[in-house]
């Protein structure tokens, strides 16, 4: 299976107001990309800790009206943050406002201070790699289940590489897998996907592969297509969004895919 070239941007929904997110989403949406993201946090993850802040899925409800062409999602949204039905029923919705648009973005959960302060367990990380594993099957029953149900098969895109426990889950239930770390290290954790998928009996071309990048594209971008690397996501920290890269990006995505 040869998977087109799919760009994407996460919009941090920290420190700035929610016109100033609104406005980069809207210029994401014109620059060409292929997906844009928020993140699943309750408060900034860098600069000063108790800054502005936005949730995650009512953004992306009203994402799912002011965008017409882009899809949109969580990277990533926390299991441990919504109960599971839940969770399977707000992605329904938002399938729904949006027509067809929404990318379920999940995985374990890392910040403390998310949990201790709305009252979460944090466990460890095993512990949430378990309940991400309890998760999935979970959601997808419940779409099964929902009047209506999802206007298409929602895609999961699962992030991180855990070895033991988060690339099982990958290879089990997901369309795309998420991953961190240099050439090496993908080429590494993207054979271990493989291993995975021969054990649970699925093909690993029907996974996606992305990763976050930054500056322009070049050779090490190349780097990454050749180990089979398809999204590729641009982070957009305000205020404010600086997304001049993205028409190189756009631009990049578009000449390899007219290869």
């Amino acid at each position: 299976m040869t998977r087109p070239i799919r760009i994407g941007v996460q919009i941090q929904p920290q420190h700035a107001d929610y016109r100033e997110i609104r406005r980069a989403a809207a210029e994401a949406e014109d620059a060409g990309v292929d997906i844009v993201f928020n993140w699943d946090h309750f408060f900034p993850l860098r600069g000063e800790p108790d800054g502005k802040h936005f949730e995650c899925w009512t953004m992306l409800g009203a994402w799912a009206e002011q965008t017409s062409r882009v899809e949109i999602g969580a990277l990533v949204s926390s299991v441990g943050y919504r109960n599971p039905e839940l969770l399977a029923d707000m992605a329904r919705t938002v399938d729904h406002i949006s027509d067809g648009r929404l990318i379920l973005g999940i995985g374990g959960g890392w910040f403390r201070r998310d949990y201790d302060e709305y009252g979460y367990e944090f466990g460890t990380a095993g512990s949430r790699l378990d309940d991400l594993g309890e998760a999935l099957p979970r959601i997808k029953s419940r779409w099964s289940a929902l009047n209506p149900s999802p206007t298409r098969d929602i895609p999961i895109l699962i992030g991180g590489g855990g070895e033991k426990k988060t690339l099982r889950h990958v290879a089990e239930h997901g369309t795309i897998w998420h991953a961190f770390g240099d050439a090496g290290v993908l080429r590494h954790k993207s054979e271990v996907l493989d291993g995975w998928c021969a054990t649970v009996g699925r093909d690993p071309n029907e996974i996606e592969r992305s990763t976050a990048v930054s500056g322009r594209p070049g050779a090490a971008a190349e780097q990454l297509v050749e180990l089979g690397i398809t999204l590729f996501t641009i982070s957009a920290s305000g205020p404010p969004y600086d997304l001049g890269s993205l028409s190189e990006w756009v631009a990049w995505r578009d000449r390899v895919n007219a290869a």
